[in-house]
């Protein structure tokens, strides 16, 4: 996969071979080379022809860390702002959480992002840059072993140059495809899409459900509809006839909102929902303070979680990181 960066190369210097475009693409992952003046694959007459060109499509404004976890607000080359985030994972090692748009248009009520409104859908190589940015930022000896797609947008609805973006991450660096996942709120002609699209990699999905009462979802996330569920559960069904597997099962979120849907019978009628699927995990995150909700007490997620479990639903209670320096699940709103 051949980005739009190395397209305009490309069309800089119309003479170079094909392979070089794919070393050139291989490049930008080596660590040790941090201008073009440093990738000796290129001749110093080529090397001239890009120095304009800029190494990575990002500009730091500001990071921030708090025990670990790092947000780094950045600037694009329009001079947009972003937020992306390094997370440290029980394997010792880095999870980066990439933005796919500038802001937003679904207006998740419980997310800060939302509140921002859809600037524009990134490039592939913005997308990638976050990646290649906290490369370097960790340096040699530390290695970045996953990547979410949980940052600020919607992935699904810049479906083409998130696949680009997949695409050329797996192809230059050791991340497999079970170590990336896609988090989307559930724009199902995308994930139809998915299931048809020989091009879209084998990476993990994680649909954002937040509750199985069809007029309660559309009071939280505006962007449902009153057949999401039942048009869902018909997708997940054909996802996992299709693609699903022990690697690539399903997973499903439900945000803790208190008073909202954390009450017993939720409980209930999600076990009844994901009844009829078989390959499914669901990942309970307790809300994070955007200043509209409140979070469910520790005793009122426990025991959420231990009904679920009781019937049999693989449960993970996802630990938010960050929340100091807003860079937990539904905070990042470029806060300067």
């Amino acid at each position: 996969m051949i980005s739009k960066r190395i397209e305009t190369i490309q069309a800089l210097v119309p003479s170079m071979p094909a392979y070089r475009a794919k070393q050139i693409q291989s490049a930008l992952f080596r660590l040790e080379w941090k201008s073009w003046e440093e990738v000796s694959v290129l001749s110093k007459e080529v090397r001239a022809q890009l120095v304009g060109l800029p190494w990575i499509s990002l500009v730091e404004e500001k990071r921030v860390q708090d025990e670990g976890s790092q947000k780094a607000l950045l600037k694009t080359q329009d001079d947009l702002s972003i937020e992306t985030v390094l997370l440290p994972n029980n394997r010792g090692q880095w999870t980066v959480c990439v933005s796919s748009q500038v802001g937003c248009a679904m207006g998740c009520t419980f997310c800060a992002t939302g509140k921002l409104g859809l600037k524009r859908n990134l490039t592939s190589d913005e997308i990638v840059d976050q990646v290649r940015y906290w490369r370097g930022k960790i340096g040699e000896g530390k290695r970045i072993s996953n990547i979410v797609f949980m940052g600020m947008g919607e992935p699904l609805a810049n479906y083409e140059e998130v696949k680009e973006a997949l695409n050329i991450i797996l192809d230059n660096t050791d991340i497999g495809p079970t170590k990336i996942t896609v988090s989307t709120v559930g724009v199902l002609p995308r994930l139809n899409q998915i299931l048809e699209d020989k091009d879209w990699p084998p990476v993990r999905l994680a649909i954002s459900l937040h509750s199985v009462d069809a007029k309660t979802r559309e009071s939280l996330m505006p962007s449902s509809s009153p057949t999401f569920l039942k048009d869902l559960t018909d997708w997940a069904k054909r996802y996992e006839e299709e693609q699903g597997n022990r690697q690539h099962h399903l997973t499903f979120e439900y945000l803790l909102l208190a008073g909202e849907n954390n009450a017993p019978e939720d409980a209930k009628a999600l076990v009844k929902y994901l009844a009829p699927l078989n390959r499914v995990k669901v990942n309970v995150i307790v809300y994070n303070d955007t200043g509209v909700f409140k979070a469910p007490s520790a005793k009122q997620v426990d025991v959420f979680c231990d009904m679920l479990r009781s019937t049999g639903v693989d449960v993970m209670r996802r630990r938010s990181h960050g929340q100091r320096i807003d860079a937990a699940c539904g905070q990042l709103a470029n806060k300067e």
